[in-house]
């Protein structure tokens, strides 16, 4: 085996252990909001710390790689394309900190209704970080173009949510509060859904060459 070949499997082991804390964390904040869990929400919204340094650590490992082993055009590919999924994982980190915020502030609230849409949104998004992380690892186009097709879904889920949380902010001026939490922590999972699309479309250029962020048809 190349030596360039263990630190792209290191890098591979570095972005699978970020992406399975980013799922969890989602499962953690959906699970503190069930269970109107002060306690985990903060533990969750405390716990960035953990993502941010894997992404120093996956930044600074492709550094050196480049730097000191001049990869192949492959290679090179793979390194760039590992560096902006880093990127893409921790600003969903980032976001969850923010959704665990806004379940705290509503495990102090009655709740507004059932929690049917909020549970199907955080499934599909965390497969869609799933499918797109197991697309890069295998270079897999057909399964990126899945992930890609699959954010549609979210982003209806989404417009529904909210057209229900204005009615009852229309309703009574009560619900407001917490109806704009809800709508918040909504559009945030959207946005996850978002960087997961964007590795999907990251995954097509590493192994492509064919850039297919922005086109609408």
């Amino acid at each position: 085996m190349r030596r360039i070949d263990e630190d792209i499997m290191q890098i591979r082991r570095l972005i699978l252990r970020m992406g399975a804390m980013v799922e969890d964390r989602l499962e953690s904040a959906l699970t503190a909001l069930l269970t109107r869990d002060v306690e985990l929400a903060s533990i969750v919204a405390e716990s960035d710390d953990v993502i941010d340094k894997l992404e120093v650590d996956i930044d600074l490992f492709c550094t050196n790689l480049i730097a000191l082993k001049q990869p192949a055009a492959k290679d090179l590919r793979f390194v760039f394309t590992a560096v902006k999924i880093t990127t893409d994982l921790e600003r969903a980190g980032d976001l969850i900190v923010s959704i665990s915020e806004r379940i705290k502030g509503l495990c102090q609230e009655s709740p507004l209704k059932p929690y049917v849409d909020l549970p199907r949104m955080v499934e599909w998004v965390k497969t869609m970080i799933h499918k797109s992380l197991d697309a890069f690892f295998e270079g897999d186009v057909k399964l990126a173009k899945n992930v890609i097709q699959d954010d549609q879904i979210i982003d209806d889920l989404n417009i529904q949510l909210f057209r229900e949380l204005l009615t009852f902010m229309m309703e009574n001026p009560k619900n407001i509060k917490k109806s704009l939490f809800l709508s918040f922590i909504s559009k945030s999972l959207e946005r996850i859904g978002d960087h997961a699309t964007n590795i999907a479309e990251m995954v097509i250029f590493m192994v492509e060459g064919t850039d297919v962020r922005h086109k609408t048809s």
